[in-house]
């Protein structure tokens, strides 16, 4: 009879799974953005989501939730129920999350639901800066010690890795200013409060081409065609040529357990909005590189830029744990 009983259970809440997922989304979606208003992040998340939204029959409400190198909004996001509901919008940190003791979990920790676009880091100074490339920025830097103001986005972030790569190569005594997000930071640097920002080319793009700031230089191995002139860094720092391609990457997530056909509805509206000429457009005017990837694709994807970025970080002397201790191989 117990037996009976509990087969009965079980089988009433198998049934009760798919028609709970067959009537999502039955409300208001949220979309917890990990970076402030007009950074790389927003841009991506807001320029996504209509469509996504016309796919879903449901309204995302977006919300910025800064703060902690992202981690306040991670953490927001899996304090909810895993229903599909309340959506992690955010870009690379979380992968060095437990190597900079930050968080207790990261990316892998969730279920992608899309992978939506990469871009190209890129270094952005005041117009007015005494240096127009990298090696006048570098000899600038080292015959002014810590009179450069650089932003920063805090340990993990965008500028972080960045500058850790060049801090490889060449030892810079430089002063780092911290802001909630590359959006606050560009603002500052048009400003004068700082003299430069290691930021993502879609970020940056329509200040350089509105003439609010001047590119110096490009962290990647090839030249970009929305940067005629530039000099990829590898002329400058050949020694980075073994890091690169790296770039920060935008993408929507859920809390493990989210069922997974509710999952696949949200994978697919966001992949079909990712994929809306639009959104294509305004990829490829900001240098962005359409993704669009999920399940398996994702989480190799994943799996593979923690390894990188997570021992880049604990090379650089500012992990405070090793990667070993969470089982993150080395990249070969």
């Amino acid at each position: 009879m117990k037996k009976r009983l509990l087969s009965t259970i079980a089988a009433l809440a198998f049934a009760a799974a798919p028609a709970f997922a067959a009537d999502y989304p039955s409300k208001d979606i949220q979309g917890i953005i990990q970076w402030g208003a007009g950074g790389s992040t927003d841009a991506v998340m807001r320029a996504v989501s209509p469509a996504a939204e016309k796919a879903l029959g449901t309204d995302i409400v977006l919300t910025n939730k800064t703060g902690g190198v992202g981690a306040i909004a991670m953490k927001y996001v899996n304090a909810k129920k895993a229903d599909g509901y309340t959506l992690l919008m955010g870009a690379e940190n979380p992968q060095m999350y437990k190597v900079l003791d930050l968080a207790d979990i990261d990316y892998n920790d969730m279920i992608p639901v899309s992978i939506l676009a990469r871009g190209t880091p890129i270094f952005v100074a005041r117009n007015d800066a005494p240096y127009n490339n990298m090696q006048e920025f570098l000899d600038y830097a080292k015959a002014n010690p810590g009179k450069v103001k650089v932003g920063s986005t805090g340990p993990g972030g965008l500028t972080s890795i960045v500058m850790a790569m060049v801090d490889s190569q060449v030892k810079l005594d430089i002063t780092s200013v911290p802001y909630d997000g590359d959006g606050p930071a560009l603002t500052a640097l048009q400003g004068g409060a700082i003299d430069v920002m290691p930021s993502v080319l879609g970020a940056s793009i329509e200040h350089v081409k509105a003439g609010r700031m001047k590119v110096i230089g490009l962290m990647d191995e090839t030249a970009h065609p929305l940067l005629p002139g530039i000099d990829p860094i590898t002329k400058t720092l050949p020694g980075l040529e073994k890091l690169l391609p790296w770039g920060p990457f935008f993408g929507v997530f859920v809390k493990a357990g989210t069922p997974d056909d509710v999952v696949a509805k949200l994978s697919a509206a966001f992949n079909e909005s990712a994929q809306q000429q639009s959104f294509k457009d305004l990829m490829d005017a900001r240098g962005f590189t359409l993704m669009g990837i999920s399940g398996k694709e994702a989480q190799d994807f994943l799996s593979e830029y923690r390894s990188v970025s997570s021992w880049i970080v604990y090379d650089a002397g500012f992990g405070k744990k090793s990667p070993e201790e969470f089982g993150i191989k080395r990249p070969e």
